[in-house]
């Protein structure tokens, strides 16, 4: 009988497992986006004033996208299902104490707090799925959902958002989150059993934590700002030049330590490495849309906010049935790059038709159609992107792998908001100006350069969706799963029993 277990027994709980990780998955992707429709409500309520109000949103973007590195070696270091339920209970209270706001200072502080559980909840939930799943096929099916989550859990926030804000009231956005949490927190205590010989018990390498999130919240922050202030503000651009000192010095720093929060490894393997690329870029462009159909369907279209939620089902269709139907399927019987790129294309040529948009288009006519080709495109190119992130890493490194998918969306969404809606708002100023002097209704030349700017920014959302299919047919060369030997990850073997490790993906 061998003294270590043989992780590549299948878990007889795994699929019981997926439903409280999907779960959970699902309250962190929501969150991003349901407090954006409550925001106008919860700022009258509470007194926060215009220049604090973004505060709302960047709050949690900051200790999210610069705390997941920490939060992903901790779930190595910890084990993740404790540091999942742990996360679990802890943004649930922060969720109460947001919903409980009395004031400005409150709500800053409750956001922050749910961005830093949730930068232990997220990548947990995706390491376990690789740890728990290591047949192939079941991988796919299990990637799958995940997957359609990961891509659809943003336009179901805006639809919740908006149900909750018009009928309930805005605090209703936060305390959504409590039974989640704890149904989700509940069931993973009973039903997850993490394999055993997965953790990775170094030494915490505290100089990397330190350089990482100060980098991670410097290059978020300059984003954020520069949407706000402009991309020629000192502040924004001391945030850029800071940022890049600090990963800079991180890198170095990683390359040194005996104990590394995150070994290069994890990024120099090219199919991970291009998984990262890639979906950073889709995400920039998937989050700039969101906000550009969100206001233009509310002030353009002047549907309601539960109108306007329910206009995103489409996206949300396309994306489970291309990570279910189509990604899931085929991921056993293809590569990898044959369903990322030819996803990120679908989406594009998606995108290029809402660069149609005017204020007169049909909802059924373009923006239908248009959503489906994004769903359908990014869900069947989100689920193997999800599968891959772990592509071949020691189980040992799983949390952190996993971080830096999150890392690499939590970035790409803050580029997106900023880049896309700077590049909009300067192309719907040079509209107005350029047609104010024939223009007989003010009001409609507002709308017209509203518009204007949209689909301009769109276009440029076309091409970084093209660099992505581009970055994922020349990175991701493995093929598909199931098709040969595991593979056991680059640098994995560096002091690792060969009993703990996982076929991840096959060549």
């Amino acid at each position: 009988m061998p003294k270590t277990p043989d992780i590549s027994l299948p878990d007889p709980s795994r699929w019981k497992a997926l439903v409280f990780i999907a779960l959970a998955q699902l309250m962190v992707v929501l969150d991003a986006t349901i407090v954006n429709i409550a925001l106008p409500t919860a700022q009258q309520d509470l007194g926060i004033s215009d220049g604090n109000r973004q505060w709302v949103i960047t709050a949690y973007a900051l200790a999210f996208g610069g705390l997941l590195l920490f939060g992903g070696r901790i779930a190595d270091l910890w084990g993740r299902k404790r540091t999942f339920v742990v996360g679990l209970i802890g943004f649930a209270a922060a969720s109460a104490l947001g919903g409980a706001a009395t004031g400005e200072a409150m709500m800053l502080g409750a956001r922050a707090l749910q961005g830093a559980f949730g930068a232990l909840l997220a990548p947990a939930a995706l390491s376990l799925l690789a740890v728990m799943f290591t047949d192939a096929k079941e991988r796919a099916k299990a990637f799958g959902i995940y997957g359609a989550i990961a891509g659809g859990g943003g336009a179901v926030g805006l639809i919740l958002g908006g149900f909750l804000t018009e009928y309930l009231n805005w605090r209703w956005t936060f305390f959504v989150n409590i039974p989640f949490a704890i149904v989700a927190a509940v069931g993973a205590y009973f039903v997850i059993r993490e394999p055993a010989g997965t953790r990775n018990r170094a030494s915490l390498d505290i100089p990397g934590v330190v350089l990482s999130t100060l980098g991670l919240v410097a290059l978020v922050y300059g984003f954020t700002r520069a949407e706000s202030a402009g991309w020629s503000d000192s502040l924004t651009i001391g945030m850029f030049v800071a940022s890049a000192v600090l990963l800079l010095a991180f890198v170095v720093t990683e390359a040194k330590v005996a104990a590394p929060l995150l070994p290069l490894r994890v990024l120099t393997e090219r199919n991970r490495g291009g998984v990262y690329l890639s979906l950073g870029l889709a995400v920039i462009a998937m989050f700039g849309l969101f906000l550009f159909l969100t206001f233009y369907l509310q002030v353009v279209k002047e549907y309601s906010p539960v109108m306007t939620g329910f206009a995103f089902l489409p996206m949300i269709v396309g994306m489970i049935t291309g990570s279910t139907q189509i990604g899931a399927r085929l991921m056993t019987r293809v590569p990898p790059r044959l369903l990322m790129a030819p996803g990120f294309l679908l989406a594009a040529l998606g995108m290029l038709l809402l660069t149609q948009l005017d204020v007169n288009s049909s909802y059924a006519g373009l923006i239908l159609p248009a959503q489906l080709m994004l769903g359908l495109g990014m869900g069947t190119a989100f689920m193997p992107a999800m599968s891959l992130a772990t592509h071949g890493v020691d189980p040992a490194d799983a949390g952190v792998a996993s971080a830096m998918v999150n890392t690499s969306q939590q970035v790409g969404g803050a580029i997106g908001t900023a880049l896309l809606n700077t590049i909009a708002a300067s192309a719907t100023t040079s509209y107005i100006a350029s047609h104010a002097a024939g223009a007989s209704d003010p009001r409609v030349l507002e709308l017209q350069g509203m518009v204007h700017g949209f689909s301009s920014a769109i276009w440029w959302a076309v091409g970084i969706l093209a660099a992505s299919a581009v970055i994922a047919a020349t990175f991701v060369n493995t093929g598909r799963p199931g098709g040969g030997s595991p593979v056991a990850g680059s640098g994995a073997g560096e002091g690792a029993e060969d009993e703990v490790r996982i076929p991840v993906v096959a060549h």
